[in-house]
């Protein structure tokens, strides 16, 4: 089993988890469930995000339970100097969102589950916009990936990273020690769109699968139901990456 130091990482890998892991165990508590579920081999796993400090959290229990994330994230943060450089490094996928450069971070997330990666995507695209935090409408590329390959897609929920620095916050609250919750749950089943044809609407029915999958997730660890119909930015008029704003003004 991998371990955090494994030296099959590269340098710059592990030279993130030195720095990183060491302060997640110091200044959270852990509440993580369903790492029995985690495969071998390639495959995506898909969380909800809802805080700037939830990568980190999803990403310490993958880490600690022995898989290695490569994450599919948006190129501001690979342009920011040196962590840029050690994020590409580390085998980080720049994604070019709402571009026609978005392509070139799909083919880069095939061949990672090809090589029997990890690849970590956030269907979302953005920290939800939905007043309650649930999970909003998600994107596609997650399910076109995994139809294209043929993998498994992972459902991995968590919950707490919110307390510690607030959606879109600047102010980050480490005392008292806050609890993050991570539940993994069994591969999303999209047995039956596999030998279709993948279009939008294969596309679109293994998405809403995901996200629900997800949601489920999320009901269960708040205890709370999320509302039935999944927040959509772009039906409420408020643009979809970025902080929120109206459109008109995004224009």
């Amino acid at each position: 089993m991998t371990t955090p130091s494994d030296h099959s990482r590269p340098f710059a890998y592990r030279f993130i988890v030195a720095l990183l892991r060491p302060l997640m165990m110091l200044f959270t508590k852990r509440d993580w469930a369903g790492a029995e579920n985690l495969p071998e081999g390639g495959y995506v796993a898909v969380t909800n995000h809802y805080s700037y400090l939830e990568p980190l959290v999803f990403g310490h229990f993958l880490v600690d339970n022995g898989h290695t994330p490569h994450y599919l994230g948006k190129i501001e943060v690979f342009r920011i100097p040196f962590v840029g450089a050690i994020l590409r490094a580390a085998e980080q996928i720049p994604v070019h969102r709402e571009s026609g450069l978005a392509v070139d971070a799909y083919r880069s997330a095939l061949d990672a589950v090809r090589r029997g990666w990890c690849v970590a995507i956030y269907p979302e695209g953005s920290l939800t916009r939905d007043p309650g935090l649930w999970p909003m409408r998600g994107k596609t590329g997650a399910a076109r990936v995994v139809l294209e390959t043929g993998c498994p897609v992972m459902p991995i929920t968590t919950w707490g990273a919110a307390d510690i620095l607030p959606t879109y916050g600047r102010r980050v609250h480490l005392l008292p020690r806050k609890t993050m919750v991570v539940r993994a749950g069994p591969p999303v089943d999209l047995d039956d769109l596999r030998e279709l044809d993948i279009n939008a609407e294969v596309l679109a029915v293994a998405t809403a699968r995901i996200m629900a999958a997800l949601t489920s997730q999320l009901e269960e660890i708040r205890g709370e139901v999320a509302p039935v119909t999944r927040f959509d930015p772009r039906a409420h008029g408020i643009t979809s990456t970025g902080k929120p704003k109206p459109l008109k003004e995004a224009s």
